[in-house]
């Protein structure tokens, strides 16, 4: 018997095939939390009718979170959190000659009444955006808060085994 898709509670979007790189991390913490997602690519600036829609429809698909990667004039987290009331967080991508100051700053400067939560440049703010997404959703779900939990036990774990490598390299 196949097994069954479960139904996606996080969207992932990004501006353009190239911001799959980055992206990709969020959908990897994603998959490791066990939270089910979709993934899209969409432009603001290039296919404005599809954001929109994607944006509108996103809360009767039975999304609970969206995650928004884009670079460059960085709209497209915006115009998603203006067309739904779900929460959005936006992941600025490094695409452009500014190294992604620009991204981060179109970003994080929202109008007031047009939220976007947003994570740092990069990679760093691709898993950030996942785990927060996760946290969003476990304030309704225990199994997934204590996921959670045990992800950040595992960091920990990972920073002391780092450590008494360390000192045994240097024999202390």
């Amino acid at each position: 018997m196949p097994k069954l898709k479960k139904k996606a509670l996080v969207g992932i979007v990004m501006g353009s095939d190239s911001d799959l790189p980055i992206m990709t991390e969020t959908a990897r913490m994603l998959q490791q939390l066990g939270v089910s997602f979709d993934i899209e690519i969409t432009s603001a600036h290039r296919s404005p009718e599809r954001t929109a829609d994607y944006a509108r429809s996103a809360a009767g698909r039975g999304l609970k979170v969206i995650v928004v990667g884009a670079g460059g004039a960085a709209h497209l987290a915006g115009v998603i959190a203006a067309e739904t009331t779900l929460p959005v967080i936006g992941v600025p991508i490094a695409s452009s000659p500014l190294g992604g100051t620009d991204s981060l700053f179109s970003t994080v400067q929202m109008p007031g009444g047009v939220p976007v939560a947003t994570m740092a440049v990069g990679k760093a703010g691709a898993v950030n955006a996942a785990i927060f997404a996760a946290q969003i959703l476990a304030t309704s779900n225990g199994s997934l808060s204590r996921r959670l939990a045990q992800h950040k036990r595992e960091m920990a774990r990972a920073v002391a085994e780092k450590s008494k490598r360390l000192k045994r390299e240097f024999r202390l």
